[in-house]
């Protein structure tokens, strides 16, 4: 259903901590040649925005995709940092395989045999998994949606595109507040812990599972859209004077909802959702889950006969996007 919108996906996998960076040994290598800024990037793991006051990316990666090798021993103290700890490891790793393989097609001529380590060993300077055509779609982008691929509450945030993800965090290309609003749903939520892995008490977001068959209001309104849009721009603004005035995380934050008593934070949750339901047509009293596997199935007949859905995003009222882009994310420290 959503999979061909293509507006979700994992971050970069780095593969090795030798690709990793305090800011002091950043800013060391940055200040040694200012070139060396073009392959050191912010990186972002969903710890750092939930666990971080303010929000924030702690470290940084070297991120040497797609230059050669002979590209990348042009920045050279970034490059002997990743000779130095990364190669051994990988060589190590690559003959460990080669090893087991070798027993394997000794016990069986025909056994299926694993070669990622080998491939890793070919590009032994870059991340295991760069995600490049992810980064070249982020690159046109001011900020991007993401929430912690493992987690136990709701929590969705924007961050600047000038901050690489890393595989820890569900990457969702959407700049507008309107889409982050669906995301940032009760009813979303509904649909993620319903249709997710998990992982001891934890969910895990994925994408195949969740997010693909994750059905969009169909018939929004103008009126309806930007109503999500405001409550989401509320609920954002919300969170960070909360934030800001009693000193807490993001996931300090949101443990106050487990709590009986009034709380701002979950009224801004409930005008949300209020805004949501509207936006699918969904009665207040309807059963969110019943409702969307209805909607899932009604959209999935729908792309069978060729008929026309609405798929991830702004939907087809919206004739004025920056209408419905703000600007706050998280930035670079």
């Amino acid at each position: 259903m959503n999979k061909d919108s293509d507006t979700c996906d994992e971050g970069q996998t780095h593969g090795h901590e030798g690709f990793l960076l305090i800011p002091e040994e950043a800013e060391t290598m940055i200040g040694a040649n200012p070139r060396n800024a073009d392959v050191i990037r912010p990186y972002i793991i969903g710890d750092d925005f939930l666990s971080e006051n303010p929000p924030q990316a702690t470290r940084f990666v070297i991120d040497f995709a797609p230059r050669d090798l002979h590209e990348a021993q042009a920045y050279t103290e970034p490059f002997r940092r990743v000779q130095r700890l990364v190669l051994p490891k990988r060589e190590e790793n690559a003959q460990k395989e080669e090893e087991r393989n070798r027993e394997a097609r000794r016990d069986n001529p025909r056994a299926r045999v694993n070669l990622h380590h080998r491939n890793f060993l070919k590009n032994w300077w870059q991340l295991s998994y760069s995600r490049q055509d992810l980064l070249a779609k982020l690159a046109a982008l001011p900020r991007y949606v993401c929430c912690s691929r493992v987690t136990k509450r709701p929590i969705f945030v924007f961050v600047s595109s000038s901050i690489n993800p890393s595989d820890a965090v569900s990457v969702f290309t959407f700049v507008d507040d309107y889409s982050f609003g669906i995301l940032q749903s009760g009813i979303h939520w509904l649909w993620f812990t319903e249709r997710c892995s998990t992982l001891t008490e934890r969910f895990r977001y994925t994408s195949n599972t969740v997010y693909d068959s994750f059905p969009w209001p169909q018939s929004p309104t103008l009126g309806q859209a930007r109503a999500v849009a405001k409550a989401a721009v509320e609920l954002r603004q919300l969170r960070d004077k909360l934030i800001e005035e009693h000193g807490y995380t993001l996931r300090k934050l949101y443990r106050t909802l487990e709590l009986p008593g009034d709380n701002a934070l979950k009224k801004a949750h409930e005008r949300l959702d209020a805004a949501v339901r509207r936006a699918y047509d969904m009665g207040q009293k309807a059963n969110s889950l019943e409702f969307l596997f209805q909607l899932n199935q009604t959209v999935a007949e729908r792309e069978a006969s060729m008929q026309q859905v609405v798929g991830p995003g702004l939907p087809p009222c919206v004739r004025s996007p920056e209408e419905f882009v703000s600007r706050d994310c998280i930035a670079p420290v």
